[in-house]
């Protein structure tokens, strides 16, 4: 019983204070992440969080507590939706248990470069897949760049998509990515993130798919040595805010905000292109064999499934939208 009064505390203390408090010097945004203070995204908010305070001259500002201080992602995600905390950090893919049209942006190949996605993301379809989660008391703000992700294995080299048939490939807990992974060729296994390295090193799974910065931060090059640059998907991350929280913000505090966030975007993205260079770089020297395969092969492979969805028309439409963006 002492042991669940301890797990129960922070959070009850957490609901006691609003993810908006009001201070004698202005209003003040709790934002919460799982990240380390080192990786782009987290920079990307320190940056947003400077600018916020600029623009407002002190009168709204972010405080930022990352590396899971207030909880894990999903946690995070639950005390947004109740308003007892302003902004978090969540992969697209997770946006998906919200509305289906998130869908759309973790189908394979579904984005011919990543200046393509840039141009899908800072536009019309950006703007809509942003504010489609209202209903669920959640706002997004913005998007990041969270790469492209790819697959890594233990001791196969994957130059095919043949090469994965058989292998069991770790994959986050979205049917989009099973999905994916299955029309590859692949045995897709969810597994959560934090449980992977040891699935890797005890053979539960024969390898993963993720992006450089991921592959290099997480360790998981030490366990597999063969990287695979097919570039699969590129799901972004998204920036999210609380319904509840934004009503109760002014007209300027809310372009305030999303002036911030939206100069946090470049800024972010220039970090997070560094950071892959080096995190390749890395790799490499630490003996991973990095593969830059065909990728019409994998592309191929996939057009079944986008095809499949034609009986959706709400997704289908947004497919040929994105497809019509030119670069």
């Amino acid at each position: 019983m002492q042991k669940r009064s301890k797990l129960i505390l922070p959070l009850f203390l957490l609901l006691l204070i609003s993810g908006c408090v009001n201070q004698q010097q202005g209003k003040v945004l709790k934002l919460a992440h799982g990240l380390d203070p080192s990786h782009p995204v987290h920079q990307a908010m320190v940056y947003m969080a400077e600018r916020c305070k600029e623009l407002s001259s002190g009168e709204l500002t972010i405080e930022i507590y990352p590396s899971g201080q207030l909880g894990s992602e999903q946690q995070c995600v639950e005390l947004l939706q109740i308003g007892s905390l302003a902004i978090t950090k969540v992969s697209a893919a997770v946006m998906e248990s919200f509305t289906e049209d998130f869908k759309v942006l973790g189908l394979p190949y579904i984005f011919r470069s990543k200046e393509h996605s840039f141009k899908v993301l800072d536009g019309e379809i950006g703007d809509e897949l942003l504010l489609s989660t209202e209903p669920f008391w959640i706002r997004g703000l913005c998007f990041f760049d969270a790469g492209s992700r790819s697959f890594y294995t233990i001791d196969t080299p994957i130059n095919h998509p043949d090469d994965l048939k058989g292998l069991k490939i770790r994959v986050m807990k979205s049917i989009t990515a099973m999905e994916m992974v299955k029309a590859q060729g692949g045995s897709p296994t969810p597994i959560s993130w934090g449980e992977l390295y040891t699935a890797l090193q005890s053979g539960v799974v024969d390898g993963a798919e993720n992006n450089p910065p991921s592959f290099y931060t997480s360790h998981h090059y030490e366990v597999c040595k063969y990287y695979c640059l097919n570039e699969h998907t590129m799901v972004p991350d998204v920036l999210i805010i609380s319904q509840k929280v934004w009503v109760k913000l002014s007209e300027q505090e809310k372009l305030w905000l999303q002036q911030a966030a939206d100069e946090s975007v470049p800024v972010q993205r220039k970090l997070w292109a560094e950071s892959e260079k080096e995190s390749l770089e890395i790799v490499k020297e630490a003996g991973v064999t990095i593969i830059y395969p065909d990728k019409e092969p994998f592309s191929d492979k996939v057009t079944e499934l986008l095809e499949s969805y034609r009986e959706n028309e709400k997704l289908y439409d947004l497919i040929t939208r994105i497809r019509e963006v030119e670069e």
